[in-house]
């Protein structure tokens, strides 16, 4: 059996041999089954330019876990995310993720660009952030200890 380098996405058909633990669904023979096993591998967040492992943890806090889930997000979906998981608001940290997602240096961004950003990053806050609410309290809403009712 081929063993997959850590770049290579693995899947197993029917004329493979069967994996440990993965049953074949089909028993009746009629028609070959579809890929059993899929593995993806994923990138650090912290391998994007200008985001180091205090982002990478922030983001792992609020569900994000890959470069690629990162991407595919989008900044203001992401921050929003970060906001919700208890980050506070900044806006350095804000056009600095959308710098990154870029591939700019996060000192790139000036004048009008940089007044638009300021526009979305108040219209993510005012959406996304309770600055009545403690990180604590977050937590515990993430958790499901806060009654839905009982939110501010």
């Amino acid at each position: 059996m081929h063993r997959a380098t850590i770049r290579e996405v693995c899947l197993y058909v029917n004329h493979m041999p069967a994996m440990p633990g993965i049953a074949n669904k089909n028993t009746t023979g009629d028609k070959p089954p579809r890929a059993r096993y899929v593995r993806h591998m994923s990138t650090a967040i912290s391998t994007i330019r200008n985001l180091g492992p205090a982002y990478e943890d922030a983001c792992k806090r609020a569900g994000i876990h890959s470069a690629e889930e990162l991407r595919t997000l989008g900044a203001d979906a992401s921050y929003a995310r970060l906001l919700a998981a208890g980050s506070k608001p900044h806006f350095i940290g804000y056009y600095v993720l959308v710098m990154a997602l870029q591939g700019r240096p996060w000192n790139d961004c000036k004048g009008e660009e940089k007044k638009a950003l300021r526009q979305r990053f108040d219209a993510i806050k005012a959406s996304s952030f309770d600055s009545e609410r403690s990180e604590f309290e977050s937590i515990l809403n993430q958790i499901g200890v806060i009654e839905k009712t009982a939110q501010r």
